[in-house]
């Protein structure tokens, strides 16, 4: 359609072009097709595929600097949205972010990632002097706890300068993510993006989000008892015999089994990066993870036994843990929902995923700023010294739109999520699934 001299297309057009190879979005009223560029978009192409065929406008000026409206012209289609609208809630958002802009906070990182880095490195070289100098085994159990502390440090920055330039230049910035992420904890910074793009865009959509897809071993939802189909991983998420065993226990298991989720993290790397899949910066990628693989084994071969070694291992990952499992308290306890994300509905969506840590300023250190989850994944693009300040403007925004602002104690925040899985857990035993005689027998016989 055509009106003084516009073209014009309707939602429900839009809506048609959320296809591979078929990708429109409307970004302000206009219409753009990013079908070829989605595989160059420095974000991947799962966040299109999710939001395709819709206007992203919130979505688009949360991850996106001012400088990035100048990069929409090629795209241009030539259409507008016909029946564009922007809620009040949105309204709200645009200009709390256009606020923040005028501020300069999201250029002031106050020195943050300078000291974390200094804290690594010296963290480090204490690792290392007190596994290799050192004789005493509780100097070795406290090393082991210190390198797990390490990992947590070294992950926000490498969180960090994903979301944003935490260094001078790109270069630096990506140079820095290889180092902190694949050189210092294993885990590929690749794999990261790829997986944690995916759930900033659709947070705690059962089939869109990976971060929710834990089949067979969690499950925070009784729809993943219908197997559902994973819009990520592109395969269904079986509930089988074998899952509803392990899910019908998950409130036990959840904390021994945070203790070695790294080991799942190293593998899913391993993975991604010896796949077929188009991985930005590869061979950056594996050479950062063969330092890992060497450094780490060399410093457990210093260690006189192998029940010693055994004990450094387990430590450390245990040590490591508090932050695996500060990232399920953002989100088990939350809201769920199954689809893709809706993109009109942006800060809504956001506000009921998410749950926030409640804390002394003086732990921001230690969670990393991400304590305040819906702070940070409204505006990601924010460095983590100003989550503290704009808390109280989210705030106010939740309660003018009547919108949930959920933030408990760091117990309480564990309790609700016990009952969250326990409530699944018990669902879990009583949903129908093929016969399984170590299921049968164990329920039988205690």
């Amino acid at each position: 359609m055509e009106v003084e001299n516009k073209k014009y297309i309707t939602s429900e057009e839009l809506k048609e072009h959320n296809k591979p190879g078929d990708l429109w979005i409307s970004i302000q009223g206009k219409v753009y097709n990013v079908s070829d560029w989605a595989k160059e978009h420095p974000g991947g192409e799962v966040p299109l595929l999710n939001l395709a065929g819709q206007d992203v406008t919130d979505a688009f000026i949360a991850y996106h600097p001012g400088t990035a409206w100048k990069h929409l012209d090629p795209f241009f289609t030539g259409y507008h949205l016909m029946d564009f609208k922007v809620s009040e809630v949105s309204k709200d958002y645009r200009k709390l972010v256009s606020e923040f802009v005028k501020m300069g906070l999201f250029e002031k990182k106050e020195h943050v990632t300078l000291f974390t880095l200094a804290s690594v490195s010296i963290m480090f070289a204490i690792v290392v002097y007190g596994t290799v100098m050192c004789t005493s085994v509780w100097a070795h159990l406290a090393s082991a706890l210190l390198l797990g502390l390490l990992w947590m440090q070294s992950t926000y920055v490498g969180h960090d300068s994903g979301h944003y330039e935490v260094m001078t230049t790109p270069g630096y910035n990506k140079l820095a993510q290889i180092l902190c992420g694949n050189c210092m904890t294993g885990i590929s910074i690749a794999w990261w993006k790829w997986t944690h793009n995916a759930h900033h865009i659709s947070c705690n959509s059962l089939d869109h989000d990976p971060d929710l897809q834990h089949i067979p071993v969690f499950a925070v939802s009784t729809r993943f008892f219908n197997s559902i189909k994973s819009c990520f991983y592109g395969r269904k998420l079986e509930f089988d015999s074998l899952s509803r065993f392990l899910i019908s226990y998950q409130h036990l298991t959840f904390y021994p089994i945070l203790c070695v989720a790294r080991v799942n993290l190293y593998l899913q790397t391993l993975l991604l990066l010896f796949s077929r899949r188009k991985v930005p910066d590869r061979a950056f990628n594996i050479m950062g993870i063969l330092v890992f693989w060497i450094w780490f084994p060399l410093l457990i071969s210093c260690l006189p036994n192998w029940g010693e070694r055994v004990m450094f291992v387990m430590t450390s990952f245990a040590a490591c843990s508090v932050q695996h499992l500060q990232f399920c308290l953002n989100h088990f306890a939350a809201d769920v929902y199954e689809g893709p994300p809706n993109g009109n509905d942006w800060f809504q969506k956001q506000a009921s995923g998410t749950l926030d840590i409640s804390c002394s300023s003086w732990m921001d250190w230690f969670f990393g700023g991400l304590q305040f989850q819906l702070e940070h994944h409204l505006f990601p693009r924010l460095p983590r010294a100003q989550l503290r300040k704009v808390s109280p403007l989210v705030i106010d925004l939740c309660k003018k739109h009547n919108l949930p602002y959920r933030s408990l104690t760091f117990l309480e925040a564990n309790i609700r999520t016990l009952k969250t899985l326990r409530t699944a857990a018990l669902q879990a035993r009583t949903h129908p699934t093929p016969q399984n005689m170590l299921w049968e027998a164990f329920n039988t016989h205690g």
